[in-house]
């Protein structure tokens, strides 16, 4: 079975930045696609950024320029940096990851990480 663990969230001042990290742990599939995606109190989840495995990335309007979204293939893990932190930021921050295990496919997610960007 396969785990994704975050990493990284917590308070910071806007302005600010943090660093999330999220491992797929387990044996036997292979890691395709992985992004990261926030909900804010209220509000649906939102895609934030993605990135295939070839290192293609996609970004929401809101965090272009700011987030930077990598990977690193050899530990399974997809880094989520963020600059320039807005209060409006402020959500719990999911990573999923699309995996395959043979011709069996499915998409995993973390357990959300709480980005808090208050003064």
């Amino acid at each position: 079975q396969v785990q994704l663990v975050e990493s990284g969230g917590g308070l910071v001042q806007p302005g600010g930045s943090l660093r999330l990290s999220c491992a797929a742990s387990g044996s036997g599939f292979s890691v395709h696609a992985m992004g990261w995606y926030r909900q804010a109190p209220g509000k649906q989840r939102e895609l934030v950024a993605t990135i295939t495995s070839g290192g293609n990335t996609n970004y929401a309007d809101s965090v272009k320029g700011r987030f930077t979204i990598s990977r690193d293939n050899a530990k399974n893990t997809v880094y989520l940096q963020m600059n320039s932190l807005k209060p409006e930021d402020t959500a719990v921050y999911y990573c999923n990851a699309d995996l395959s295990h043979g011709i069996v496919w499915n998409r995993s997610w973390g357990q959300g990480t709480q980005v808090t960007v208050s003064s």
